[in-house]
């Protein structure tokens, strides 16, 4: 990660001061095709960090995908010191079958640091590491919840370490959550490069939700302009102040059959609330899902059918959590003055 540098990334190399596409091949599909990957890389002609902003490692989370776009898209993007790397798709098979898996079934973010003579999977998360996550200081990676599943805005990160932290809080979402290093993941092995990471989790797979767009859009512009990357604009909303959680559990569907939710996301529910009734077709039983703990609802099922076990609501420990839901507010306020899809929020 030398700056200042010129900065190759497979045959190419891409000076300060330019913007160029390029496209970074993956492999070759069954037809003799080419699969690449795209790839947007902006230089600013001062030097400074190497940031890059990945999405749909699972192919199927596509709230990502269109926060890359409009960021890109945007005339208030504008670099002034350092690299930013755009890696809109990174998982192309995936996002072409609508599947949060590669071709083999294996998750690509379970896959790193991967191998030259590996599985396709493998092979791809060596070749990413290589070509782009090696050479970068920070990295933002985009997500979604799974299928069926919805997670409210939050940033996932190392939150004891001092800069992460910091990078965290400048986001600008209402919730952070700790969140320790998962085996074989692009956060793992990021970290191991010496990379910082801050995984942003909002909305649900093949869905596009518009408050986590715009959320992850200016979550982007705040963490740029807080490593002197952008020029801060003049505030005109009200700054939300994260809160932070170290502990948070699923809680799982008591029985199988149909759901009638109580509790919604983003909801404070104490221990002992009744967050949702599991009921069988023939109405031969109702089972209640209480709650086992207080705290605020930062994920759920969205689909009304469960199997015994399934996980249903996810809840986050907070010290005040009647703090996030303010928060929850006030980012509606701030981001969803009108529903304008296309606007631009940065």
């Amino acid at each position: 990660m030398v700056t200042g540098a010129p900065l190759k990334i497979g045959s190419h190399v891409i000076e300060p001061g330019s913007r160029i596409k390029l496209q970074l091949s993956a492999a070759r599909l069954y037809t003799d095709t080419d699969m690449s990957i795209p790839v947007e890389v902006i230089r600013a002609k001062k030097d400074g960090p190497t940031v890059f902003i990945s999405a749909a490692i699972h192919g199927d989370e596509l709230n990502g995908i269109e926060i890359v776009r409009r960021l890109l898209d945007s005339p208030s993007f504008k670099l002034i010191t350092g690299t930013v790397i755009a890696v809109p798709i990174v998982n192309v098979y995936g996002m072409l079958m609508q599947s949060r898996y590669m071709p083999d079934r294996r998750d690509l973010n379970r896959s790193f640091p991967g191998s030259t003579n590996g599985s396709l999977t493998s092979r791809l998360a060596h070749m990413f590491l290589t070509e782009i996550v090696s050479k970068c200081h920070y990295c933002i990676d985009l997500h979604t919840g799974a299928i069926h599943r919805s997670n409210l805005p939050q940033i996932r990160a190392n939150l004891k370490d001092p800069e992460t932290a910091k990078l965290a809080h400048a986001f600008g979402v209402p919730v952070l959550l700790n969140s320790d290093l998962r085996d074989g993941s692009l956060r793992q092995a990021a970290d191991e490069s010496g990379t910082k990471v801050l995984l942003y989790e909002a909305g649900e797979a093949l869905r596009f939700d518009e408050l986590s767009i715009r959320a992850g859009i200016k979550g982007i512009f705040n963490v740029l302009v807080s490593l002197g990357m952008v020029s801060k604009r003049r505030r005109t909303e009200p700054k939300i102040e994260p809160l932070v959680a170290y502990k948070s559990s699923w809680l799982r569907a008591p029985e199988s059959g149909i759901v009638r939710d109580r509790k919604s996301l983003g909801d404070y529910v104490k221990r002992g609330d009744l967050l949702a009734d599991v009921c069988s077709p023939t109405g031969a039983y109702s089972k209640p899902l209480l709650a086992n703990r207080s705290g605020i609802i930062i994920g759920k099922q969205n689909i009304p059918l469960v199997q015994e076990g399934d996980a249903m609501f996810h809840i986050a420990l907070f010290d005040d959590p009647k703090d996030v839901v303010d928060n929850m507010d006030q980012l509606h306020e701030n981001l969803m003055p009108e529903m304008d899809p296309q606007s631009i929020v940065v």
